[in-house]
């Protein structure tokens, strides 16, 4: 399969393609400058900077946010910011129609559940690139008829839309995903996320008291109420117990609710959005890193983490973690909610397990390299540019 590599590592950055002087157009939900941005946008960055520094003309079509700029350049990567979190969904085709999209020879669809359906109405190739399939996530964000709707859109209509684009995708997990959704497995290139650097970043020391850091954004899916729950449970053996939640989203005044109910208003702090500074001595001071996602692509915080040494527990049936993360080795996977708590036990009762798995966790993280990432995504333009000469 072009572009994958086996769940260990991605081997060497093969010869990155000439891009000088192509235009590239990607089309987001959402920028990484965004105060809500997750993994996907970071990864969206980090391979839109690598296309700029090969020379290629890089424009993102992103949706507004308060305190956004309409149009900037940033590490080389013009940003232009139109309508809303969902009207952008509207204005990308209406653009499209009146031919005001920026110029460009390639677009790249960044698909997070609803369709751009850029190929219904682009003449330039499309790569369409899935992080994760959201099957789970409509159920839990939506009412019945609306969750069925939206995952039609994406099973469905978005697949028989782009039939004869190319996909990229972060793991194999989510690759099997959208094979089973009836997308070719042929036109599927697996490019995972690199690993972050953490030596630009000042070293904390590790928190005198047991810490769990949750980091993410606050929105139901991320299900933060698990690693609450077991806090709770967890705080009698573990006196002086903290959690740490890092991130910002509409369900903040849920998770403070259910903080309260549980009586844990004296052991959780609730930070809101973190510099990349302080996201790093947040991974210091944490014994464990907490992640209990119903589904992730990839798992690129279980990447940072483990830059700092800090071993992971995550579920196993969130997909792309089971590669992030290697079960036993480099942090625990859970089963269950219970298997969960035990697991975050486990870590918090043996110092020399927790040693070991950060020790490995870090190791793996750096076998992950965004030159690695940059130079296989670029490969895959190059094919899909070459087939349309």
């Amino acid at each position: 399969m072009a572009g994958s590599h086996g769940p260990g590592r991605q081997g060497q950055a093969p010869q990155t393609p000439d891009l000088a002087g192509r235009r590239i157009l990607i089309l987001n939900w959402r920028d990484e400058h965004h105060p809500e941005a997750g993994g996907s946008e970071v990864y969206v960055g980090q391979i839109a900077r690598g296309f700029a520094e090969r020379g290629a003309v890089v424009t993102m079509l992103c949706p507004r946010y308060p305190g956004s700029t309409a149009r900037e350049t940033v590490d080389g990567v013009r940003y232009r910011r139109v309508a809303g979190r969902l009207s952008i969904y509207l204005a990308v085709p209406v653009l499209a129609l009146l031919r005001r999209l920026p110029r460009h020879d390639l677009v790249i669809e960044i698909q997070n559940g609803v369709p751009f359906l850029a190929a219904a109405y682009v003449r330039k190739p499309v790569v369409v690139v899935v992080h994760h399939v959201h099957r789970e996530q409509w159920k839990i964000l939506f009412k019945p008829m609306a969750a069925r709707f939206g995952w039609w859109l994406e099973s469905s209509l978005a697949p028989r839309v782009a039939r004869r684009a190319p996909y990229v995708t972060v793991s194999d997990a989510t690759r099997r995903e959208l094979v089973a959704l009836g997308i070719d497995a042929e036109r599927i290139s697996v490019v995972r996320n690199g690993s972050p650097s953490s030596a630009l970043h000042e070293p904390a020391a590790r928190s005198d008291v047991p810490e769990i850091l949750v980091l993410g954004r606050l929105v139901p899916h991320k299900r933060v109420e698990i690693a609450l729950e077991a806090a709770q449970r967890l705080r009698h053996d573990h006196p002086g117990l903290r959690v740490t939640v890092a991130g910002e989203g509409w369900w903040h005044h849920h998770l403070t609710e259910r903080v309260a109910e549980l009586g844990l208003g004296d052991a959780v702090t609730f930070t809101g959005h973190v510099s990349e500074d302080e996201k790093h001595r947040l991974y210091d001071r944490a014994w464990v890193h907490a992640l209990p996602s119903v589904k992730e692509g990839w798992g690129l915080v279980v990447v940072e983490a483990g830059m700092h040494q800090t071993p992971t527990v995550a579920f196993r049936s969130a997909g792309g973690v089971q590669e992030s993360l290697v079960d036993g080795e480099t942090g625990l996977l859970a089963d269950d909610e219970a298997d969960f708590t035990h697991a975050l036990g486990r870590l918090l009762d043996d110092p020399a397990l927790r040693d070991r798995l950060g020790v490995a966790a870090d190791k793996h993280a750096r076998s992950f390299t965004w030159e690695a990432s940059r130079s296989q995504f670029a490969e895959v333009l190059a094919r899909t540019l070459a087939v349309r000469r």
